[in-house]
């Protein structure tokens, strides 16, 4: 269990997931010294970019293209600044969870993902760990009553998670709770510190 300097933190509106979710995978991957005042400033600058139905900005959380953007920013600004953040930006049949998917191997690595599913309506989280047939879930939407639903469980004082969730209810194509949903529909992020990457390369060498 990797040991946090700052906890991983809630949303403190109805709408600010999308932010949240990043903030926590740049907390989980760095030590606050290492951050950079840029990476939360242009997170939350970027996020809350999108209208509800009523015309009303940010009400409608943060977009698709502001999450690619954001990928697209980090990367850039990892380069210039070397920074050892790398992105990578994931939708359709890309996104899905198994043993053997790219987003568990992602977390194998030591990487993690904000990931976007249904709760009550379509809501990011960050995955950050994979355990059996399921995967470590830091869902920034505060909650203290149980799941009435198998599949689904409280982790109570995580500091890396405070879900757990199996593989079949991710994969779920409908709009329950933590289904990814429709394949048009899926989007993720996946977040790597370079420096500590667990490659097949670095493996190799630690066993040698």
């Amino acid at each position: 269990m990797i040991a946090l300097k700052v906890p991983l933190r809630y949303q403190i509106t109805e709408y600010d997931c999308g932010p949240t979710s990043l903030l926590n995978a740049v907390s989980y991957l760095f030590d606050r010294e290492q951050i950079p005042p840029d990476v939360p400033k242009y997170i939350m600058m970027y996020c809350l970019d999108a209208y509800n139905g009523k015309g009303e900005f940010g009400k409608n959380g943060t977009s698709r293209m502001a999450m690619m953007f954001l990928s697209n920013w980090l990367n850039q600004f990892s380069r210039a600044k070397k920074f050892p953040l790398s992105c990578d930006y994931l939708s359709g049949e890309e996104v899905g969870v198994s043993r053997h998917s790219a987003l568990v191997g992602a977390l194998q690595q030591g990487g993690v993902v904000v990931l976007r599913l249904w709760y009550g309506c379509q809501h990011y989280v960050l995955l950050t760990g994979a355990c059996g047939d399921g995967v470590d879930m830091f869902d920034p939407y505060y909650r203290k009553r149980p799941f009435g639903r198998s599949g689904i469980a409280l982790v109570p004082d995580g500091a890396s998670c405070n879900r757990r969730v199996t593989f079949d209810v991710l994969n779920s194509e409908g709009r329950t709770p933590y289904a990814l949903g429709q394949m048009d529909d899926r989007e993720a992020v996946v977040l790597f510190n370079r420096e500590t990457r667990q490659t097949a390369e670095r493996t190799i060498e630690y066993f040698l």
